[in-house]
């Protein structure tokens, strides 16, 4: 796999996870709630703290969303219109150089989705990576066009094909990329687990070999990111609020603070378990090694000079350090005992010849 870098951060299969905090739209639309957000999203353990920069007039377009609001999605709760929303929630422009330098003072880094290429430019000098979120999968210059910055991508493959997905990898250097595996369903639907389908990080592995993996996903609950990381996913993006009962667009589908950090320890917990997969004795197995194993042992008391036979021997706990194990039990027929040895005493290396 490519080792690449998130900041100051080394993102690797034998490194721990990276966990983007997505605040998107939960600033609400304050300058110093946003700048809030950033120190708690640092204080729950979350790396990467990351907006979104659209424009309503940039992103939607309403007379056809009007035309399809019949179709059931998170969208259909909101009490304004798609481009009001979008309006009243995005996040200004010139806010970008002071929360960038929030980030700074917070320790966690910075970054954005750009959703246009005038945002890109603004934003450039101030991250060290980009995240290109599902729905401009399919729009390939606009990939290009973030890719010639030079810098990591994160990109997102929600509701979308793998054909989607190799046209979008092919604007893309491998080595500056991170894939995400994603189910595009802002819902609070408690089943939609089910269609996260983290199997398809097997699929990018084999398609794409090298290339780092991710998730972006917005379930409730910690089954997801958990069960990536053994697949072999290392960077995982999820939506961020400090309270799921504000008014808003992105606030429901969050991780609350307490939420972020559960995910962020057990994830944790997980990849150490992963261990480097070599099959040996654990260094905290030794003792257990002695206390478990069995060794083979006198059935009765014997005398120096006695000829070792089948139903001389027996098969206890311990495994004294230089006993012999059962598996080893033919090697030691016909040896001779060079010492005394007591009913159920192991019986040494050093004590045959």
């Amino acid at each position: 796999m490519t080792n690449l870098k998130l900041g100051n951060r080394e993102i690797a299969l034998n490194k721990k996870p990276y966990f983007v905090a997505d605040l998107a739209a939960n600033h609400d639309g304050d300058l110093s709630r946003a700048k809030e957000l950033v120190w708690i999203a640092k204080d729950a353990g979350a790396d990467c703290a990351k907006f979104q920069h659209f424009l309503a007039d940039k992103i939607v377009n309403d007379v056809e969303f009007q035309k399809i609001e019949t179709l059931q999605t998170h969208q259909s709760s909101w009490k304004k219109s798609v481009s009001e929303i979008y309006d009243q929630y995005h996040f200004k422009r010139e806010w970008t150089k002071e929360i960038a330098d929030e980030c700074l003072k917070a320790d966690i880094e910075f970054s954005t989705s750009p959703y246009d290429y005038e945002a890109v430019e603004l934003v450039d000098k101030y991250l060290s990576f980009y995240k290109i979120g599902s729905g401009d999968i399919s729009w390939t210059k606009f990939i290009e066009f973030v890719a010639q910055k030079g810098k990591p991508v994160l990109i997102a493959s929600g509701a979308s094909s793998l054909e989607d997905v190799k046209r979008a990898m092919g604007c893309l250097n491998p080595t500056q990329v991170v894939l995400m595996q994603c189910n595009t369903n802002y819902t609070v639907e408690p089943e939609k687990h089910k269609y996260v389908n983290l199997n398809v990080l097997k699929e990018y592995s084999d398609l794409f070999p090298g290339v780092i993996l991710g998730l972006s996903d917005h379930t409730l609950g910690h089954g997801s990111v958990l069960g990536s990381i053994p697949l072999g996913a290392r960077v995982f993006e999820k939506h961020f609020t400090d309270d799921n009962e504000r008014e808003g667009p992105d606030h429901k589908f969050a991780l609350n603070p307490t939420k972020w950090r559960e995910m962020v320890n057990f994830s944790l917990e997980v990849f150490e378990t992963l261990g480097d997969g070599q099959k040996k004795v654990e260094p905290n197995e030794e003792n257990a090694y002695v206390v478990q194993r069995r060794s083979i042992v006198c059935k009765t008391s014997l005398k120096k000079g006695h000829i070792i036979e089948e139903n001389d021997l027996d098969f206890l706990r311990p495994c004294p350090k230089n006993s012999f194990h059962p598996y080893e039990q033919n090697s030691l027929i016909g040896k001779t005992l060079t010492k005394n040895k007591a009913a159920h005493e192991s019986i040494l290396k050093e004590d045959i010849c």
